[in-house]
């Protein structure tokens, strides 16, 4: 849509024919203003636009090829209808005013444009310094303002440029007339009257000159004084803003950010340029040679690489350019920003990552979720086989030996659910001299055979309250560390100790407090952490390893552990001698139930009441009912929600108790069974079992371990003991 005529159309065109300027060469003032624009607002196209009777012409352009266009097409023609305020244009496409103009449907393709209008003194807009882009977006409102700013600075270079072509001819037409009254006042001479004419005439010409050369003087003040703002204004942002010859062979101009991210000088880098080449890091430098050299020149050069500081750290650059052209089209000078996007990558790495994590976390929760569905039928199996009278000691020994087992991997599969978030911390009185035992034949096959593993773990029972699972994946953790640190072999020592921490010896370690504690040293002759990297070990993803060998998430996870447990956390390292972690625990004294574990187990009570079990797994559903029928229950067995509804309605008076897994297939859960049966009775107890814990199996249920939930896997003693409280309560 062609844009109207301002109603000041006539003085606006002579108040901008009064600067001289259309159609003249680029100069470098201007030049560097639109490039200041792109800086700030972020886009690959800026314009100081000059609006006449029927073109917008370009004083200073970066990212077009075009000098003017057509007035009837101009985005500038709207933005000086309004002086008052920036014109923005968010997305062409779907703004009337624009979007069957050429400028969006064809080269150059404008989707996002934005002007701030340029109001000369008088008050009438000559035209528009404007951004432009190939896609929708929007400036910020601090964009904005710079944008703003920048307009104001292209009108004072127009003022600027205007006064001193005034004061210049001013200066010339003084000189040709001083000539014309030398000449005169040599031919008239012979008449003194004339001749003191002239001579006042002459004075006068001189004060004029004199006048003129103030105005000079006072004009280039102005000029340096607006060069020191743009100089403020380009050394005070973040970024690094350089100026370079096509050839890169010489540095114009380098913004003192070069400092701050290449941690090296402005002044090495005007001496030598090729030292900006030599900072960037060997993989990526060949690439970034090429795109400087056959980019650049044509606009089209963004380019990430990394470069190496003299400190040895490795920051991730984003650098762009573009050319600048004279008024023959030919390029004099490339201009470009280098951004530290270091931070931002990092996160970006972070992020990806945690998702990564995540989806690990998903897939080892259901992993342990159906692991544990397939150890309680191994479980209940080895119980009840171990139950049969009469079998020989071997055999015996071996059905313990299974049991042990399964038990052991119960605990790993608490450790995946731990990891993935679906298993809270349980706590339980444990020795820590028989967790380390438990695992050592475990932790040399992780080792391997190059490693000497050493266990010096004090003479008696050293009791504290842990989750064993947590606690196992602690001492996994440091020891595959330790691995990792002996690439060459080694010597890995696991101690357990009991200490009572002073005062002064508690005031020393974090987050210690003065009391008995049992702690837990591992300590490898591996290659030593540095003094630099000792500090930030335990932040999540930090690492020193290669990529893909190392998450950064062992020793947070030892951390937020030894954390959890209310214990406390040192480390000891020297480069090329090896590392030490002392763990520290709070010693508790061994229980009368700890005490009792170890004592024959008491049979529980059975009964004759009836049960309606629910249970998909076919072989903990045979189980479970081998179990309850030993102990004179009866039991109603289905493998679903919708037959147990079946069941229901046919002996729903002589069901008791409600045995059922929670997820199951068929479109029917056991919470939405348990829901329904007891809206039939209200005094029908249920018990739910599941492969998670109970406070990730239901919340919504209030599931209580040994009252109306067990968990996966499950001796007959449990469920035997867990049936028989829920029926007498």
């Amino acid at each position: 849509m062609k844009a109207p005529l301002p109603p000041d159309e006539a003085p606006r065109l002579e108040a901008l024919r009064k600067y001289d300027v259309l159609d003249t060469p680029p100069e470098l003032a201007f030049d560097d203003l639109t490039l200041l624009a792109t800086h700030i607002c972020q886009t690959p196209i800026a314009l100081i636009s000059l609006v006449d009777e029927s073109r917008q012409w370009f004083k200073s352009k970066i990212g077009l090829s075009a000098a003017e266009t057509s007035r009837d097409i101009a985005f500038c023609a709207h933005t000086i209808l309004r002086p008052d305020e920036v014109l923005e244009v968010r997305d062409a496409e779907t703004d009337p005013r624009f979007a069957d103009n050429p400028l969006v449907t064809s080269e150059p393709h404008i989707h996002f444009y934005a002007g701030a209008p340029l109001i000369a003194p008088d008050g009438h807009a000559l035209g528009a310094l404007c951004v432009m882009d190939h896609v929708p977006r929007a400036l910020t409102a601090e964009q904005l303002a710079g944008l703003r700013v920048l307009s104001r600075h292209v009108v004072a270079q127009l003022e600027l440029r205007r006064q001193t072509r005034a004061l210049a001819n001013k200066a010339t037409e003084r000189q040709r007339v001083e000539a014309v009254i030398r000449q005169q006042f040599v031919q008239l001479s012979a008449s003194k009257e004339e001749a003191d004419r002239l001579l006042t005439l002459s004075q006068k010409s001189r004060r004029a000159l004199l006048s003129v050369l103030e105005d000079e003087q006072q004009a280039g003040q102005n000029l340096r004084e607006s060069e020191q703002r743009f100089r403020q204004l380009a050394e005070n942002i973040h970024e690094v803003f350089w100026i370079t010859d096509p050839a890169k062979e010489q540095m114009l101009y380098i913004s003192p950010a070069y400092e701050r991210i290449w941690g090296r000088s402005c002044k090495s880098l005007y001496v030598s340029p090729v030292t900006w080449l030599e900072a960037i890091h060997p993989e990526d430098r060949e690439r970034v040679r090429q795109a400087a050299t056959q980019k650049q020149a044509s606009g089209d050069y963004d380019e990430e690489y990394r470069i190496i500081r003299p400190d040895k750290e490795v920051r991730c650059i984003h650098d762009r350019a573009f050319p600048i052209r004279n008024a023959s089209g030919e390029v004099y000078r490339i201009v470009g920003t280098a951004e530290d996007i270091t931070e931002r990558r990092q996160l970006e790495a972070q992020f990806r990552q945690s998702q990564k994590m995540e989806a690990i976390g998903q897939l080892a929760g259901g992993v342990a979720h159906d692991f544990n569905n397939i150890l309680a039928a191994i479980v209940m199996q080895a119980y009840l086989a171990a139950a049969v009278p009469n079998l020989p000691k071997q055999t015996a020994d071996f059905l313990d030996e299974i049991r042990v087992a399964a038990e052991r991997a119960a605990s790993l599969t608490r450790q995946l659910l731990a990891f993935s978030r679906r298993q809270i911390m349980q706590r339980s009185q444990l020795d820590l001299n028989e967790s380390v035992t438990s695992l050592a034949k475990m932790l040399q096959r992780i080792m391997g055979e190059d490693i000497r593993l050493q266990l010096n773990l004090h003479s008696r029972p050293l009791m504290t309250n842990a989750d064993a699972g947590m606690l196992d994946q602690v001492l996994m953790n440091l020891v595959v560390n330790a691995r990792d640190a002996m690439p060459d072999g080694g010597q890995l020592i696991i101690e357990t100790t009991e200490k009572v921490l002073t005062a002064e010896e508690a005031a020393s370690i974090q987050d210690a407090s003065p009391g008995r504690y049992v702690c837990l040293r591992v300590t490898d002759s591996g290659c030593g952490i540095t003094p630099e990297n000792l500090s930030r070990i335990f932040e999540p993803f930090f690492t020193t390893k290669e990529p893909g060998k190392g998450t950064g998430l062992g020793l947070a996870t030892v951390f937020g552990i030894v954390k959890q447990h209310g214990g406390s956390l040192t480390v000891e390292s020297e480069v090329g001698k090896g590392t030490s972690f002392q763990i520290f625990l709070r010693s508790e004294e061994a229980t009368e139930t700890s005490r009792a574990q170890k004592a024959a187990i008491v049979k529980p009570r059975g009964g004759t009441e009836t049960v309606l079990l629910v249970e998909d797994e076919t072989a903990i559903r045979v189980m479970i009912r081998v179990v309850l029928e030993r102990a004179g229950y009866q039991v109603l067995e289905v493998p679903n929600g919708v037959e147990a509804l079946e069941v229901w309605e046919q002996n729903q008076a002589a069901v008791h108790l409600l045995l059922t897994d929670i997820v199951m297939p068929g479109g029917l859960s056991g919470r939405e069974l348990a829901s329904r049966l007891l809206a039939c009775n209200s005094k029908l107890r249920v018990i739910f079992i599941s492969g998670y814990s109970a406070d990730i199996a239901g919340r919504e249920l209030s599931l209580q371990e040994g009252q109306n939930f067990v968990q996966k896997p499950f001796s007959p003693h449990r469920l035997l003991e867990t049936v028989r409280r829920s029926l007498d309560n």
